[in-house]
């Protein structure tokens, strides 16, 4: 089933006009969708509306429109953070430039708008509701996110809210999308927009672990990454922490040093991770938030569309990229 609604995303995507002139504009658009990735919140919010109904391909349109404001969001977020890759290609900014990148970006949101009005009454009403609380909360941490770079101290607590907004909120609103579009009650809506909001969090966990330690030829990203930038990710909060001595020293020099050879640095801040068993807390955290989702989705009636789900959701634990 999964590799059914896969395809039909796909299909979706390619077919989506999104406009033709300037082709500047929106040649950008297209080749970001076009880069893959794993299409992860589309197929959440199909998943979630095949827990009711059979149809889940009648609501693909909706589904894709997910995919478009995510990716929309990688288009500015590229931008802020310099990134050259993306999904292993040159970013938008760096294939085109960056004011071409925004631009390309505004409107592709404009586009998500076009893709929900074909929904009826109410239920537009509260798909927009919902989406636009979703879309407000994705800008409020990507500004934490950004604050946070100019931070010298960022607690544990106030990081899993930062990637709670930005990252989370998106796989919630995707799971209760679904959900509502199936005429779900008000009640599963929530458990399953806390069921993915709950592994959004795990995920985001799992990709600040991938960007230290994944495989540099699968990952699609620059391996080290948020080392280079001393970007503050759990592991970095984690190590600050527990970091002493001789560790502690080390750790705040390459904190501190300007210029520096970038491999140097990423092997000398995983031998810091190591030593400190960074990796085996990132791990447990994970788990940690996984399963609280979990103990969201067991309120669920169960049926072979959750065993799917559920399926799914433990591939993402498992994932090496």
């Amino acid at each position: 089933m999964i590799a059914e609604l896969l395809k039909a995303v796909e299909v979706e995507i390619k077919n989506q006009p999104f406009g033709s002139q300037p082709k500047s504009l929106y040649e950008p658009i297209r080749y970001i969708m076009a880069l893959g990735g794993k299409r992860l919140r589309p197929l959440l919010a199909l998943m979630a509306y095949s827990l009711y109904k059979q149809d889940a391909k009648s609501i693909v349109k909706y589904a894709t429109a997910i995919e478009a404001f995510h990716n929309f969001t990688l288009l500015h977020d590229d931008i802020m953070d310099n990134a050259p890759l993306r999904r292993g290609k040159p970013t938008v900014h760096e294939k085109w430039n960056a004011n071409t990148a925004i631009l390309s970006g505004d409107v592709m949101l404009v586009k998500v708008y076009d893709m929900f009005l074909s929904l009826e009454g109410k239920t537009l009403n509260e798909t927009l509701r919902i989406f636009n609380q979703c879309a407000a909360e994705v800008c409020e941490g990507q500004q934490w996110d950004m604050e946070f770079e100019a931070k010298d101290k960022v607690t544990e607590a106030q990081y899993i809210e930062m990637i709670r907004l930005k990252t989370a909120v998106l796989l919630g609103f995707s799971m209760e999308m679904g959900a509502l579009l199936a005429d779900a009650s008000q009640e599963d809506r929530t458990h399953l927009r806390e069921f993915g909001t709950y592994i959004g969090i795990g995920f985001q966990l799992k990709d600040d672990l991938l960007d230290v330690y994944a495989d540099k030829k699968k990952f699609g990203k620059q391996v080290g990454g948020d080392i280079i930038a001393n970007k503050k990710t759990f592991l970095l909060i984690k190590a600050k922490e527990k970091a002493r001595g001789k560790d502690k020293i080390e750790l705040d020099q390459w904190l501190k040093v300007k210029k520096f050879n970038k491999q140097k640095k990423i092997k000398a801040m995983t031998a810091l991770y190591d030593k400190l068993s960074i990796p085996q807390l990132t791990e447990k955290k994970i788990q940690f938030y996984f399963d609280k989702g979990f103990d969201k989705l067991e309120k669920i009636p169960d049926s072979s569309a959750k065993a799917q789900l559920i399926g799914f959701t433990r591939d993402l634990i498992e994932r090496q990229v």
